[in-house]
């Protein structure tokens, strides 16, 4: 079972959560796809994510996209995890910090508020290394236009990687690395 966490101002309708749960639907596998729609506050999204690991137990994997890969990272440290991060917000709160202010989903017009105490609640997050950094898979194309690709191939440097060139931050071949997802 897979549980997909989406970005930042993103949700379940993303184009990857939704690529993955349609890839695992025409293997008869639907049901082991699991995605949320997180809260754009960090400590609620985590309390979220942490039942739900809880619940499933061992059966869960992670897989992350941008902010959905620093919660996934998180979680991988937290419960010995494997992770899949595909172009991560590596030290969240940092990335995020000129986010502060009024937001708009990306999929709905819902509006929402993103405080400094949610930038404040990703640094307490925040790791200096992966824990386990060899149950994490660093997806990441060097095209990313959000997040320089540099800082996640240091960060992830004792972890397997699989970087590729050009690209953006949607992770423009995500179809083709759903194989490689499923057999991490």
């Amino acid at each position: 079972m897979f549980l997909y966490l989406h970005g930042f101002r993103s949700s379940p309708q993303s184009t990857k959560a939704q690529q993955f749960r349609q890839w695992l639907a025409q293997q008869g596998r639907e049901a082991e796809w699991l995605c949320p729609a997180l809260p754009p506050d960090p400590e609620q999204a985590i309390a979220q994510l942490e039942a739900l690991i809880e619940q499933f137990d061992t059966r869960l994997k992670l897989v992350g996209s941008s902010l959905g890969g620093f919660y996934a990272t998180v979680l991988a440290a937290r419960y010995q995890r494997k992770a899949v991060v595909i172009n991560p917000a590596v030290h969240a709160g940092l990335v995020l910090r000129t986010a502060v202010g009024p937001q708009q989903g990306w999929h709905d017009a819902e509006a929402f508020e993103f405080t400094q105490a949610h930038v404040d609640a990703l640094h307490a997050m925040d790791l200096i290394a992966p824990r386990y950094p060899e149950n994490i898979l660093l997806l990441q194309e060097t095209g990313d236009e959000v997040l320089d690709w540099r800082t996640a191939v240091d960060f992830y440097r004792d972890s397997h990687q699989l970087v590729l060139r050009g690209g953006d931050h949607s992770f423009t071949r995500f179809s083709t690395v759903l194989a490689l997802i499923d057999q991490f």
